[in-house]
């Protein structure tokens, strides 16, 4: 088969986008946008009802279909109405990105002071939870023959200097293992892996006058930061048929921030 640039089109299919109605300029909003410029059908998740909406809105006055759901991803019976809701609305589901995440709201105790309770919530929501989803629409993707399931991990991950970054490490852990474990069901899993971006939560963690910019400009071999919608193409070439042979992979779209073989 030649290559075709059909193979990056999604008319046919439905993606769920977690996280995908938080703050304002959001990555998560970038995804389920760029899915819907692609031709499909996106499920608007969030613990957040109201900017869920708002982005389900924003695709349908683009021509797009959207629906929004309000979603704790931390409860596996939320998870499952979101697949029951997303079955019911579209038919099924072929496409799972694992965007929600904790970061914003993060403290920085260290790994040796930080109370079990607070480690257990991070993990809850930035491991567990893609975990929780991924369980729930499964089922749905071998209904369907296949699928592509997304998780969204972090530059800060590689190497693990946080409690953050280790949540995100251990969810390359469930990419690799989820990957090798459904792809003879013709499913794969990948994960990209953002530098800092201009994304609200972005510019709010790390202003551009913190040190922690500093250092990146003095180490990232091109812009410090990207745009959320410069990580769609990225995104896109998972999602669609053009992926059909990446899987347990994580793409660093980063500006050469974290350089890797």
């Amino acid at each position: 088969m030649s290559f075709s640039l059909q193979q990056f089109q999604l008319h046919d299919k439905v993606a769920v986008v977690t996280g995908a109605g938080g703050r304002g300029n959001s990555i998560g909003r970038a995804y389920a946008m760029g899915l819907a410029a692609a031709g499909a059908a996106v499920v608007v998740a969030d613990l957040n009802a109201g900017g869920a909406q708002a982005v389900a809105g924003e695709i349908e006055q683009a021509g797009g279909r959207a629906i929004a759901l309000e979603v704790d991803i931390t409860k596996p019976e939320s998870t499952r109405a979101m697949a029951a809701q997303a079955k019911a609305a579209f038919g099924g589901v072929d496409i799972l990105v694992n965007n929600a995440a904790l970061m914003v709201e993060l403290g920085s105790a260290s790994a040796a002071d930080i109370p079990i309770e607070e480690w257990n919530r991070i993990m809850d929501v930035n491991v567990t939870g893609a975990l929780n989803c991924v369980q729930a629409i499964v089922p749905l993707m071998r209904e369907r023959g296949g699928g592509k399931i997304v998780n969204q991990t972090s530059g800060g991950a590689f190497p693990a200097q946080s409690i953050y970054g280790i949540s995100k490490l251990a969810l390359v852990g469930l990419t690799t293992t989820l990957a090798r474990q459904l792809g003879p069901q013709n499913i794969n899993v990948n994960a990209i892996a953002p530098g800092n971006t201009t994304s609200d939560a972005g510019r709010q963690l790390t202003p551009d006058d913190s040190p922690f910019i500093k250092f990146l400009e003095a180490s990232v071999a091109m812009r410090v930061r990207g745009a959320p919608d410069e990580l769609v193409g990225a995104l896109l070439l998972l999602c669609s048929s053009a992926g059909d042979w990446i899987t347990g992979q994580v793409m660093h779209v980063d500006g050469g921030w974290v350089l890797r073989p």
